[in-house]
């Protein structure tokens, strides 16, 4: 069975997309490429134990293994070896993208206190979107009582389209809630 919104990008969105932006060609409408979920570790460079469970909660989250990122160089006043684990990172592409997107839309981002929206300033002038989460608790895979620290993450949401526009008139149709600008 394929993800809900890949179904509803090939049945509604694309068309609905082509016309808005008035491409011919439909090969040229913006689409997904991919996710991008990155957590960075800090605290982890002076107590190892604390890998362990945010690489779980991350797994959890995403359904995939991430993997650890390591410092590419020393920086003394960090505490910081070459080769330490700095953090974790999961590329998301195909079924999973979608279904991640589905649930970050429908289930996490309304879990968030005091949500009003996303911002729309977060583009990079490519066409990618990264969205910075305060903790790992609003998704619904997270329990609770087994989180020890509080994490954030970033999820970059990485699409074919050439400018932000275009991103940002896909990323509205996918349902994703942008906060209104008065």
């Amino acid at each position: 069975m394929a993800a809900r919104l890949k179904e509803k990008y090939n049945q509604e969105i694309r068309a609905a997309l082509q016309k808005e932006l008035g491409l011919e060609n439909t090969m040229a409408v913006p689409r997904l490429e991919k996710i991008v979920l990155n957590m960075g570790l800090g605290e982890a460079t002076q107590n190892n134990k604390l890998i362990d469970p945010l690489v779980g909660d991350l797994a959890s989250i995403t359904g995939q293994k991430p993997v650890l990122t390591k410092a590419k160089k020393s920086i003394a006043a960090f505490k910081v070896r070459e080769g330490m684990s700095i953090g974790a990172m999961v590329t998301l592409r195909g079924e999973a993208m979608y279904e991640f997107l589905d649930r970050l839309i429908s289930v996490a981002l309304p879990r968030v206190r005091d949500f009003r929206g996303v911002s729309t300033k977060s583009f990079d002038g490519r066409g990618n979107y990264t969205l910075g989460l305060r903790d790992q608790l609003i998704f619904a895979e997270i329990d609770y009582s087994k989180v020890e620290k509080l994490k954030g993450m970033n999820v970059t949401i990485v699409t074919s389209a050439k400018d932000d526009n275009s991103a940002r008139a896909l990323l509205k149709q996918f349902g994703i809630p942008f906060r209104q600008t008065a």
